[in-house]
């Protein structure tokens, strides 16, 4: 079991954000098995519907301590119906009611579908998602919980807004992107972000690093996503957090076990991992 396996030498991270579930089984737990063993000392398993969130649940009883779960719906994907969303709200307060350790998520915005079905043309209607992502939000709040989102360019002031009606602070925008203004928004509001690998390459991830206080990042992998650059190919796991970490250090001309050390800090204070 990874709990009772002896960590190795290398350096300790947290993939703060990844789809264990979306992983081949066969793969999975070898995977979880080695970067638990090779300095990852958890991993948030991040949710995209119900099925998911269940996958997750027994996965966190597995892996206790080390894969922390976060439950929701993932919203680059057709809405079922309110049942269905009133289902899983209600599947997660019973998981609260239990005194089990989860988060909020992967909840939010459509903003690539929205903005791929717009660009061939096409209506869509985003009501629904707003409304989606609000009930999310609302569940937070009452149940004090840290929630995770998807919410990217113009979607993250209008995730901002809804987190700022329901007085909703903890809040982790996974791999943004978006405008200085937005940026200064979220800083001034507390929320984090979180590092994806492509900061080697990417100019506007670059960006965001050097302008967001190091209090307030994290590193993810959002695996089983592909990298290009450095990492074209090569298959991405949690371990690769650690290749997020570097870069920021270097971005924020900090030493590299400085960075690591603030970086695990931040997201074991944030998730609540012991």
């Amino acid at each position: 079991m990874a709990d009772s396996a002896k960590q190795g030498c290398e350096s300790s991270v947290i993939d703060a954000h990844i789809h264990l579930d979306l992983y081949e089984p066969a793969e999975l737990h070898p995977m979880l098995e080695e970067a638990f063993y090779s300095g990852v000392e958890a991993v948030v398993a991040v949710s995209m519907d119900l099925a998911s969130c269940k996958e997750n649940e027994g996965l966190s009883r597995r892996y206790r301590g080390r894969v922390h779960p976060a439950y929701g719906f993932h919203p680059e994907q057709e809405l079922p119906g309110d049942d269905e969303r009133d289902r899983l709200l209600e599947w997660i307060r019973a998981r609260h009611e239990r005194g089990e350790a989860f988060a909020i998520g992967e909840v939010g915005l459509p903003y690539y579908m929205r903005t791929e079905r717009e660009a061939a043309g096409e209506s869509f209607d985003e009501t629904p998602y707003l409304e989606w992502l609000e009930s999310f939000v609302k569940l937070a709040a009452e149940l004090d919980r840290p929630i995770v989102l998807h919410a990217v360019y113009e979607d993250a002031d209008k995730a901002c807004d809804i987190l700022q009606r329901h007085r909703v602070r903890k809040a982790h925008f996974h791999w943004f992107k978006g405008s200085a203004e937005t940026i200064a928004r979220m800083i001034e509001c507390g929320y984090y972000v979180s590092i994806t690998p492509d900061v080697a390459y990417e100019s506007e991830i670059i960006d965001l690093v050097e302008r967001y206080p190091m209090g307030q990042l994290m590193a993810e992998t959002d695996g089983p996503w592909p990298f290009e650059g450095p990492y074209s190919g090569r298959r991405t796991i949690p371990g690769m957090a650690r290749y997020a970490a570097a870069d920021i250090a270097r971005i924020k001309g900090l030493a590299l076990e400085e960075a690591e050390a603030i970086l695990l800090r931040n997201t074991k204070e944030f998730y609540g991992i012991a």
